[in-house]
């Protein structure tokens, strides 16, 4: 059986408000609660359950989306119409900016908890970079 990534648990402080920011923003469900998991499933099925942190720190953690050209399109439409600042990399740099890296775009946010968000049309590597990052 060749092995697939099948869930990973995005800590937060409030799991209902954290799983509805990124299944919003994707145009996802989130799925019932299973035990103190609020899953969101992706295209995949992979899911990310969305758990309260209780007293544990947040460490922020980086989820990265690939889509379409025309999904990108929409998440982006909807990042701006929210009013969300997005960065063309993962250190937030240059806000209101995205990249075209691999001869794609990609645009990274952070959701409520400061984890970082990413969405790319091109896996990194699969072509070529022109590290020039615009609207």
């Amino acid at each position: 059986m060749p092995i697939h990534l099948n869930h990973t648990i995005v800590h937060a402080t409030d799991k209902k408000r954290s799983a509805q920011f990124l299944a919003g923003l994707l145009g996802l469900d989130v799925q019932p609660q299973l035990g103190p998991f609020l899953p969101v499933t992706l295209a995949n099925d992979v899911t990310l359950d969305f758990a309260d942190a209780g007293e544990r720190p947040i460490v922020a953690e980086h989820y990265a989306f690939l889509v379409s050209e025309e999904e990108f399109d929409v998440v982006f439409g909807r990042i701006k119409e929210a009013g969300l600042t997005y960065y063309p990399d993962p250190t937030l740099s240059r806000p209101g900016e995205i990249n075209h890296n691999d001869g794609g775009r990609g645009a990274y946010w952070a959701d409520p908890d400061g984890h970082v968000l990413e969405i790319l049309t091109r896996p990194y590597g699969s072509g070529s970079r022109t590290g020039t990052p615009s609207e």
